[in-house]
């Protein structure tokens, strides 16, 4: 999607260590005719997977989530980090480390949002290692559902997560792929090599 990549270029800073901010697309600052239109695109994309749920992990995940389920017609859950006083017991729940937060973050969703039978979407930000997306499988694993696809607004081919990712045998769908990130901050997507 070319408009996602005009935006990353002009307003993405690269801040090393494989870190990308698009504070002003996604994160802090929300584009939200691009968004839907990157819902669109993930609906054209997974449409035929027949999903029943879309699940994210907060927080900059959920606006593309949030606009595939749109687009999909679906419910979407989203896994949090902080369990609320109101999320009762028991709860899924896994660990994933957080490239950005410098730690572990827990992920928790309510076994009321995903049941034995659903087919679930995942739609997250970026997809770097993989492992918050790994974490997020575990727990539809653990709900007894069927994970039917991942997409990501931003892959970064370098840090390997799509490797981590190909033995579950799904489709994997990346909006803009960034196969490198150079000190001088220069950004180059897979189709440009």
């Amino acid at each position: 999607m070319e408009r996602l990549k005009e935006r990353i270029l002009r307003e993405g800073k690269n801040l090393g260590r494989g870190i990308l901010k698009i504070d002003s697309v996604i994160n802090h600052q929300v584009d939200a005719t691009l968004m839907l239109e990157v819902g669109a695109e993930f609906a054209r994309r997974f449409g035929d997977a027949h999903p029943t749920r879309v699940l994210t992990a907060e927080v900059s995940g959920i606006v593309p989530a949030m606009a595939a389920a749109y687009a999909l017609g679906l419910p979407l859950v989203y896994a949090r980090k902080h369990k609320p006083v109101t999320m009762q017991e028991p709860v899924f729940v896994e660990f994933a480390p957080s490239h950005t937060k410098g730690g572990q973050v827990s992920l928790m969703v309510s076994p009321e949002f995903i049941s034995p039978g659903d087919r679930v979407l995942i739609i997250d930000d970026f997809l770097a290692t993989g492992q918050t997306i790994a974490a997020m499988v575990r727990i539809i694993e653990d709900a007894g559902a069927t994970l039917v696809g991942i997409g990501t607004l931003v892959e970064k081919s370098f840090e390997g997560g799509r490797e981590l990712l190909s033995p579950l045998g799904v489709p994997i769908e990346s909006i803009v792929i960034i196969d490198e990130m150079h000190d001088d901050g220069s950004i180059i997507f897979a189709d440009e090599e």
